[in-house]
């Protein structure tokens, strides 16, 4: 527990997924969609409750169907029966599953029979971020049972549902940023010169755990002399050296939800190139806080950070953008890139995330994790310290 703080309340009231619900069946309405059909897990979590980390197996599909009125219809793999059942869901259609002559498609097919009968049409995601999770053989047959069935683009409308967080979702994404906070914060009691580079990681998972995360997932970073490469990487067993700039960044979770966001730190004195390349980014991070106001789009956020940026890095960089939307998934939509125009709305909660390029070939990135509100935009994470911290 952090700071004595009390941890919000697991999972959700069933009057939180009847709100999602209904406001999925308004958009569907207007235009004229009979129902929708989910097949990920994030979908499927958003509008039932259903939280397990049995996705991480591929061998069973799982589906939902949002109809035009009414509570969603799950049809899973009967293993997965008693948990649905305990959430808000009255419909429940099961199979013994694996079957791969039939995992599920019997099932849809008779679920979705009156609607093709009627030429309707209903929705499935088709778009940016999304994927078919189902034997793509499987789609086939479940389209040829069903002629005359419509099939339309749902992917804008989930997604526009799912940018805007509930008041129940930001106070959990709260809750784990200050965790993820606190993390970082201990961190440089335990590292030091010397330390194998893989242990660090470790430290750093082991500190988020005993402070009340449930799981730190995600965790990539570098250290090398004078700066770092790349910020996908997995640990080596290389120990940390003077000169080093040591890069860790982590997306640990608290009931399904995902803070997202790094540090940078210099082991002994840090060059002058590295300290002038954290300092244009924690103005370009800063610039981007502030730009972060509703109405304002995303586009304009990356201009707002790309231009602090230009000070040093004249190249733009090619990482593509510069934050991303945070929730059930480490990186959700929108994105902050000159490509995507979406308008900022209260209640998004974004990364800020500017990168840039110096020296020969080396790269630095900062992450701040941000509420888009009625006025200010409000840190979520605390924010980083202003000049590269140096641990000797």
């Amino acid at each position: 527990m952090i700071n004595n703080t009390k941890p919000p309340e697991r999972g959700f009231q069933d009057a939180e997924f009847s709100a999602r619900t209904k406001r999925a069946q308004a958009l569907m309405a207007q235009d004229g969609l009979a129902g929708m059909l989910l097949m990920s897990e994030q979908d499927l979590r958003y509008f039932t409750g259903f939280h397990t980390l049995f996705w991480q197996s591929p061998t069973r599909p799982w589906f939902a169907f949002v109809p035009a009125e009414g509570k969603p219809v799950a049809i899973i793999p009967e293993v997965g029966a008693d948990l649905m059942g305990r959430g808000w869901l009255d419909d429940i259609r099961t199979w013994s599953a694996p079957a791969p002559q039939d995992d599920g498609i019997s099932l849809l097919t008779e679920l979705l029979s009156p609607l093709a009968h009627q030429g309707a049409k209903i929705g499935v995601m088709k778009g940016h971020e999304t994927h078919l999770r189902m034997p793509l053989r499987d789609w086939e047959r479940l389209i040829a049972a069903l002629p005359g069935l419509r099939i339309a683009d749902v992917t804008g409308l989930v997604q526009g549902l799912r940018m805007i967080k509930s008041p129940a979702e930001i106070e959990k994404l709260s809750y784990i940023c200050e965790i993820g906070s606190a993390a970082f914060a201990k961190l440089p009691d335990v590292i030091h010169e010397g330390m194998p580079f893989e242990e660090v990681f470790r430290q750093f998972r082991l500190t988020a755990i005993g402070l009340g995360a449930d799981d730190a997932p995600y965790l990539v970073g570098a250290a090398h002399q004078g700066g770092y490469a790349d910020v996908i990487s997995l640990p080596s067993c290389r120990p940390l050296q003077r000169g080093d700039v040591l890069m860790l960044d982590s997306g640990c979770t608290w009931d399904g939800y995902f803070c997202d966001f790094d540090r940078n730190w210099a082991i002994g004195p840090a060059s002058d190139d590295a300290r002038r390349a954290y300092d244009v980014l924690w103005h370009a991070t800063q610039a981007g806080i502030e730009a972060a106001r509703q109405g304002k789009t995303c586009r304009d956020l990356f201009l707002a950070m790309s231009n602090v940026i230009g000070e040093l890095d004249s190249s733009g960089g090619d990482i593509g953008r510069l934050g991303h939307g945070l929730g059930m998934q480490l990186t959700e939509q929108p994105s902050l890139a000159a490509f995507d125009e979406t308008e900022l709305k209260e209640n998004m909660v974004l990364t800020i995330e500017p990168s840039l390029s110096y020296g020969d070939g080396l790269m630095m990135v900062h992450e701040e994790n941000i509420l888009v509100g009625k006025g200010a935009a409000r840190l979520l994470t605390r924010r980083a310290a202003p000049d590269l911290p140096v641990l000797t």
